[in-house]
């Protein structure tokens, strides 16, 4: 008989609305790439799975040791008036949840090579990876965008992810950790390790695809959440001027503070666009980060900053995930010289090994965490951040 574990897994009912045609890559019945058209009524449950085992020569076990709550894990559970999931992107179920994760090497393939070494991963080395399953010969693949792959999974959307004890992941996706026990040891080391993947994802959105700051340069980011708090943190280290935060909520504005946001506003109770050049004598700002999930209602204040705004060449970066309409001008991007440019993702690029060393060198993620729990109470955690504001990161401790 199968050795077994808990996990926390998802389910729901396939059930597309009645206009939306499924896509040629979409799955009838179990997968698609648009989960807030297709699937309701989700369940979230922890339940017994069995342990997986290596199959392929270059796969891993590793033993999950944190594994923190994404809001796209809240999303996937939270629900519209008539029980779709919030959540818009690639998705299968039943699936276990959980993808910002770290733990250690249990069992590895003969042919799982960790990159640091070029050798196979020894046991007990300890690691994260990335939840973006890229096929590597694809197209996109092919030329070098692996976060755009056309054969896609993701772990804990659409193969099971590490709110469990182990979780399998082929060596190519898996980074070590080794350089964090500079500075961090026994537990937190793996509470760092847990926030590489949310950071690689900031990291993807402000530095590759928003094209980096020059230093001195200003940047306004709108959404204190996880992604949001990670971006102040890494343009702060890239030498950002100002940097501005857009933020309602009063504890995510202080923790905004706390990663090195110079200013922020609260976007209910003053005016967002006037504070932005209040603050930056005019000029405005060189990225503009869509982390709030609500598209419809910031661009409006964006483009008034850009526009009434002194620097040219604003890049306007949508990182949060949403399926609304965005109200966009023309004129405005065409007379500023303005870009908007969507993220998706983590990988390539050198993102995983530049953040680890970003983390390695000082750049602490680590208070971003401001609740641990064991694996068995996440179901009711993930649901009280559908509400909760006060918290930014709840983390299972294993």
């Amino acid at each position: 008989m199968a050795e077994k574990m808990k996990a926390v897994r998802i389910n729901a009912k396939w059930d597309p609305k009645p206009n939306f045609v499924l896509g040629k890559k979409d799955v009838d019945g179990k997968l698609t790439y648009l989960g807030s058209q297709v699937w309701r009524y989700p369940e979230v449950r922890v339940e017994e799975v069995d342990v997986p085992k290596i199959e392929r020569s270059t796969e891993v076990i590793i033993q999950v040791k944190a594994c923190g709550i994404c809001g796209s894990d809240v999303h996937m559970a939270q629900t519209n008036e008539e029980g779709y999931i919030f959540y818009p992107g690639l998705t299968a179920f039943p699936t276990t949840l959980g993808h910002e994760f770290s733990g250690v090497v249990v069992d590895a393939g003969k042919e799982a090579v960790n990159k640091r070494t070029n050798e196979r991963f020894e046991m007990g080395e300890p690691v994260t990876a990335e939840e973006m399953f890229w096929c590597g010969h694809c197209k996109p693949c092919a030329d070098g965008f692996p976060n755009h792959c056309e054969n896609l999974q993701e772990l804990g959307f659409t193969t099971n992810g590490a709110f469990a004890r182990y979780v399998k992941v082929d060596a190519k996706y898996i980074w070590s950790l080794v350089e964090l026990e500079k500075r961090y040891s026994g537990d937190k080391l793996f509470l760092a390790g847990s926030v590489v993947e949310p950071t690689s994802v900031a990291y993807n959105a402000v530095i590759e695809r928003g094209g980096g700051i020059r230093p001195g340069e200003n940047v306004v980011i709108l959404g204190g959440g996880p992604i949001g708090l990670a971006a102040i943190n890494i343009l702060k280290h890239a030498g950002a001027g100002k940097v501005i935060l857009s933020e309602p909520a009063a504890a995510r504005a202080e923790y905004g503070k706390k990663m090195g946001a110079d200013y922020v506003i609260n976007p209910i109770e003053e005016d967002f666009a006037d504070k932005v050049l209040e603050y930056t004598n005019g000029m405005g700002a060189s990225i503009y980060l869509e982390a709030t999930g609500l598209p419809q209602i910031v661009f409006p204040d964006i483009e008034k900053a850009i526009w009434n705004g002194k620097a040219l060449n604003s890049t306007v970066v949508i990182v949060a995930r949403s399926d609304k309409k965005i109200p966009l001008t023309g004129e405005v991007f065409q007379v500023r010289r303005a870009s908007l440019v969507g993220s998706q993702g983590h990988s390539g690029h050198g993102t995983f090994p530049n953040v680890i060393s970003l983390m390695a060198s000082g750049m602490d993620m680590t208070t971003e965490i401001t609740k641990k729990v064991p694996l068995e109470e996440i179901p009711e955690n993930i649901k009280l951040l559908q509400t909760d504001k006060t918290n930014v990161k709840i983390t299972a401790v294993m």
